[in-house]
């Protein structure tokens, strides 16, 4: 028995960004928290620039995101990649309110996510309860 011929591509940084984008929001969406942090490197670094808060690991990522309050929901508008970059808007929903938001990963050789800056559409003061999570700058 033998097997047929195959062709092996190696994967383009371009195409394992897209890649770790969608997965992403696909893992963040359906609250599976070990495919997320299947994502994630050991090095991640998490910034949000409106309120000024960074946040250091994985196990600290998936606690914020796990403890984070309400029902919220992501669908990708759009996604570019380009190298070990991608950019993503979001629309974003917690109960009917609805906002845009841009997420910028920087994704490393071997495919994970190392940096993930959080954009919202204007600064706000961020929610009590996760000071031991994250440093403000």
């Amino acid at each position: 028995m033998s097997l047929p011929d195959a062709t092996f591509h190696a994967v383009d940084r371009t195409s394992m960004a897209r890649h770790a984008a969608h997965s992403y929001v696909d893992h963040l969406e359906r609250r599976d928290w070990p495919g997320l942090a299947g994502l994630l490197s050991d090095r991640l670094v998490y910034e949000m620039p409106q309120t000024r808060e960074r946040i250091h690991g994985t196990d600290a990522f998936l606690r914020f995101n796990i403890e984070y309050p309400g029902d919220w929901h992501l669908r990708i508008r759009r996604l570019v990649a380009d190298g070990g970059f991608a950019a993503l808007w979001l629309d974003v929903r917690a109960g009917v309110e609805r906002q845009d938001a841009c997420v910028w990963l920087e994704v490393s050789a071997d495919g994970l996510i190392d940096k993930i800056i959080d954009y919202w559409p204007e600064p706000y003061d961020p929610p009590l309860g996760r000071e031991h999570l994250v440093e403000r700058w």
